[in-house]
């Protein structure tokens, strides 16, 4: 259970982190709440870089290859988090969060095929749970207007639900051979780097957002819940035995901060409906939880 409880910290703090994306994005430049972000995120890790480079070290093992795979990282990770700002902007948080909260069921496929993890019953059955939430919110979504044949909001969140668990794998993968808080900086700088090339060319073209940027208290908290979600996820996956599938589906129970919020707050519609997907979410979340303790 050792990495059971970091994978739960990390889920409550992308909660949060999803109502200010929220916050932040509503009426703003998508694009420049994007590069700032990844700005504040570089800066919340610099000092493991420049630990790195004050004992005279490049970091990730001093080797270019060590530094490419950091650079696939951050462009899948940047690509995920374009669809997903535009989807959050358009969508509303109780169908984007249990769309996102759909990622385990493509991690669960990859960490069966690639990495030969094995499931038990209890956690077999949180899974199907999980596949019949994700019926429900289809059906939810095309009561909204959100349909998959109209909305491309709906399509970007798909797009950057199947983005993030491709993200979720390579994980597993560089953590088999570097250290979990230098990945992270590292492609945090990478990202930002990307981000501010794109955001450039894009200003030169003349094909940026039409919307204009306004400064909200809420931006540097975004990379805050992340970066602190993100070490919390780093070290449940770096625990020997850990399951990236399981902690994949743990951190989607993340789901529920920005559901309440959501329900409460804004007065989203359909709310008996979200609510039966929601419990079908909560139920898998609990299987899960216990069924990884019997491994």
């Amino acid at each position: 259970m050792e990495w059971i409880l970091p994978a739960l910290l990390s889920a409550t703090c992308l909660g949060v982190y999803d109502i200010f994306k929220k916050l932040s994005v509503k009426g703003n430049n998508v694009l420049m709440v994007l590069l700032l972000n990844t700005i504040f995120g570089a800066l919340y890790l610099s000092p493991v870089i420049i630990s790195n480079l004050a004992d005279g070290h490049f970091g990730l093992g001093d080797t270019l290859r060590g530094h490419l795979l950091i650079i696939i990282k951050a462009a899948i990770v940047l690509s995920s988090w374009i669809l997903g700002y535009f989807a959050i902007k358009h969508l509303p948080l109780t169908i984007q969060g249990p769309v996102n909260a759909t990622r385990p069921v493509l991690v669960l496929v990859g960490a069966l095929c690639i990495f030969g993890e094995r499931l038990n019953t209890l956690q077999w059955i949180g899974i199907t749970i999980g596949f019949a939430s994700l019926y429900f919110i289809s059906r939810i979504g095309a009561r909204e207007g959100f349909s998959l044949r109209h909305s491309r909001w709906l399509w970007m969140s798909i797009g950057a639900m199947m983005l993030g668990a491709v993200s979720a794998l390579f994980d597993k993968y560089l953590l088999r051979s570097y250290l979990p808080l230098e990945v992270q900086a590292w492609y945090s700088l990478y990202q930002c780097l990307m981000m501010t090339l794109l955001l450039l060319a894009l200003m030169r073209s003349r094909h940026g957002s039409s919307d204009r940027f306004q400064w909200r208290w809420t931006i540097p908290c975004i990379a805050l819940f992340l970066t602190v979600a993100d070490l919390a996820y780093f070290h449940s996956l770096s625990v020997d035995g850990s399951m990236v599938s399981i902690i994949s589906m743990i951190r989607r129970g993340s789901v529920i901060i920005p559901f309440l919020y959501g329900v409460i707050i804004l007065r989203e519609k359909n709310v008996r409906a979200k609510l039966i997907d929601l419990t079908l979410l909560l139920l898998s979340l609990i299987l899960l939880v216990i069924g990884s303790g019997l491994n």
